[in-house]
């Protein structure tokens, strides 16, 4: 399931997102944020926190360095200001 959801991501990667000028407000793109919270915390937390993710993605949301956390949240990230090493 989880190899499912990587390649419905890897596929807007490479064809849809370069359609359109880049709007992410948040590094890493919601996109990539959404593939490595799958890696780390699996299909069902990592779709909730991807999810979550892209719902903050808009004007009302400062923005910035949001790396996923160690732990499952579905808030922004304010601890990791450089990319945790996680144990997948």
């Amino acid at each position: 399931m989880q190899k499912f959801f990587i390649l419905l991501i890897r596929g807007y990667q490479r064809f849809i997102s370069p359609l359109f000028p880049p709007s992410c407000r948040y590094y890493p793109s919601c996109s990539s944020y959404m593939l490595e919270a799958l890696k780390v915390h699996g299909v069902f937390k990592g779709l909730l926190m991807g999810i979550a993710r892209v719902l903050r993605c808009n004007p009302l949301f400062k923005g910035g360095i949001d790396y996923v956390p160690e732990n499952f949240s579905l808030r922004k990230n304010k601890e990791d200001k450089e990319k945790p090493q996680y144990k997948y």
